[in-house]
């Protein structure tokens, strides 16, 4: 069965806050949701989701994994960054 699919026009007020709608809110366990930044799109998960989809969901070429500060400057350089 598809997923129901729902469109909002939201203000953002000037402390950068949107309200999420009650049927979304009622689905937050503790108050926590987790945010997934894509390019120009911003998802909103219920802070239980499952995020075993995120797990091993980047592929990387780099050489060295040892030094913390090397391995950083080597992904924003395949990030483009």
């Amino acid at each position: 069965m598809p997923e129901e699919v729902k469109v909002a026009i939201k203000r953002i007020d000037p402390q950068g806050r949107i309200t999420l709608p009650p049927s979304f809110r009622r689905k937050v366990k503790g108050g926590v949701v987790l945010l997934v930044e894509l390019d120009e799109k911003l998802e909103v998960y219920p802070g239980g989701a499952d995020l075993s989809k995120y797990f091993d969901s980047v592929e990387v070429d780099v050489k060295n994994f040892e030094d913390y500060h090397a391995l950083r400057r080597e992904l924003r350089e395949v990030r483009g960054r």
